[in-house]
């Protein structure tokens, strides 16, 4: 689309870019929106205050996050059946009596929540969230990694985090993202959030990346890994799909589920 066609956008097409980016992406911020569409940021915080009247997202410092991943929602998830997918794909990674690390997000709720009630894990988590869901796993033990907690990524970020990831060597890491490139690897758009994320995935033996295809080919602001740096990543789509062959290429050693 050009340049002349997104400064044409009618405020509800400007709404439904908001959304779009905001279910991709989780968050977004008021200049990422305004760049993409040609508008001042003024004009992005009134259409994103009338998103949030109408209870469609929430307003946060600096832009909006989707309301399905707020603890509060009773939305219904975005790409949710791909997310469905994606969670029984992810399943198949672990095996009984293995220690995970896992962060949060809307998959990685759904992946939890379809773990076998009878497998025994130990699984650490910097995700409050998380650590709520897994409390119906019967015999899974889960370890809250403490600190502060982020207001973007509702993650514990704080010095707190990194000792205590120093004493721990979990087989598997298991993160969602919000966009993954061939150039841009894994990226996100907060500082902290992007640290405490290198962070787990140096301290892990291995590292499975979740989501869904649409967030293929986007980056964001800050990048948290090279596709090398990472040995699955996890989608709704057949391994042999077309939209996966330019990965392959560039990444021979990441494998594909």
């Amino acid at each position: 689309m050009n340049e002349n066609e997104l400064i044409n956008y009618t405020k509800e097409e400007r709404k439904a870019h908001i959304l779009k980016q905001i279910n991709l992406h989780t968050r977004v911020s008021f200049d990422t929106l305004s760049s993409q569409l040609f508008v001042s940021e003024d004009t992005i915080r009134r259409d994103i205050n009338e998103l949030e009247s109408e209870s469609l997202l929430i307003k946060v410092k600096g832009g909006a996050m989707t309301k399905a991943y707020h603890h509060s929602s009773s939305m219904q998830t975005y790409a949710g059946e791909s997310k469905m997918i994606i969670a029984n794909k992810t399943v198949d990674l672990i095996r009984d009596g293995m220690v995970l690390l896992i962060g949060g997000g809307t998959t990685i709720r759904e992946f939890i929540r379809i773990i076998p009630n009878e497998m025994n894990l130990t699984i650490f988590t910097v995700s409050i969230l998380s650590a709520v869901e897994l409390l119906d796993k019967p015999n899974i033990k889960t370890i809250m990694l403490g600190g502060s907690i982020s207001s973007y990524s509702q993650m514990c970020v704080s010095g707190d985090v990194y000792n205590q990831l120093t004493n721990i060597k979990p087989d598997l890491l298991i993160l969602g993202t919000n966009a993954l490139d061939i150039e841009g690897g894994f990226s996100d758009s907060d500082w902290e959030t992007v640290q405490v994320k290198k962070a787990m995935i140096q301290v892990s033996n291995k590292t499975a990346i979740l989501t869904i295809s649409e967030k293929l080919d986007t980056t964001l602001k800050m990048k948290i890994a090279n596709l090398s740096e990472v040995d699955f990543v996890v989608t709704e789509v057949d391994a042999n799909h077309q939209k996966l062959e330019s990965y392959k290429q560039a990444v021979p050693n990441l494998v594909f589920l």
